[in-house]
């Protein structure tokens, strides 16, 4: 079933316009994957990750963006696969308490870490910015595509030019199936 939230680019812009922003594009009545193959083609590989990220659901973005993670770090560290595994977590089972036990290790871990990106992705996909109960603080509808972006972008940012653009177009690729046809 298809998880495509936005009938074309515009919707998604209109809902999401940092996303233009970002990636420098007028709005057009593509659809979102027709949109998404055009970039890919042109070699806008980081424009096509973001578009991907505001297109998916939260869920899915959050999926995406460890299995991209995965997909391009070469190594984790043990110490590292914390985030990583929370966000998968979270994924598995989109309650509060694997929400707030993800954001709950994003703050705690290194922020220039692309995994700590990943457990915010999960952790701030609904409920408080915070962890703190009494700080109400809403999450912003456009944090965990923000984050899960983030996450993958960083995850690429050590790989050569040849070895980045392969591995992102598989990532670009399996965002488009996901968006096409869900989790499965």
């Amino acid at each position: 079933m298809s998880r495509v939230r936005f009938a074309t680019v515009r919707a998604l812009f209109e809902t999401f316009p940092e996303v233009a922003k970002q990636i420098g594009a007028a709005p057009t009545d593509q659809t979102p994957t027709e949109f998404l193959r055009g970039l890919a083609s042109k070699g806008k590989l980081d424009e096509a990750v973001t578009v991907c990220a505001y297109l998916l659901p939260r869920r899915e973005a959050v999926w995406w963006a460890c299995g991209c993670a995965r997909a391009l770090l070469d190594e984790i560290p043990p110490d590292r696969w914390e985030g990583l595994l929370a966000a998968e977590s979270w994924v598995q089972t989109p309650d509060d308490e694997h929400r707030t036990a993800a954001l709950d290790i994003a703050n705690k871990s290194d922020r220039n870490h692309p995994l700590t990106w990943l457990a915010f992705a999960a952790g701030w996909s609904s409920g408080s910015l915070v962890a703190f109960p009494e700080v109400k603080a809403p999450v912003p509808p456009y944090m965990t595509a923000r984050t899960a972006r983030i996450a993958i972008l960083l995850s690429a940012a050590k790989l050569g030019k040849v070895e980045r653009e392969i591995r992102l177009r598989s990532c670009i690729a399996e965002g488009i199936k996901i968006a096409e046809t869900g989790l499965g």
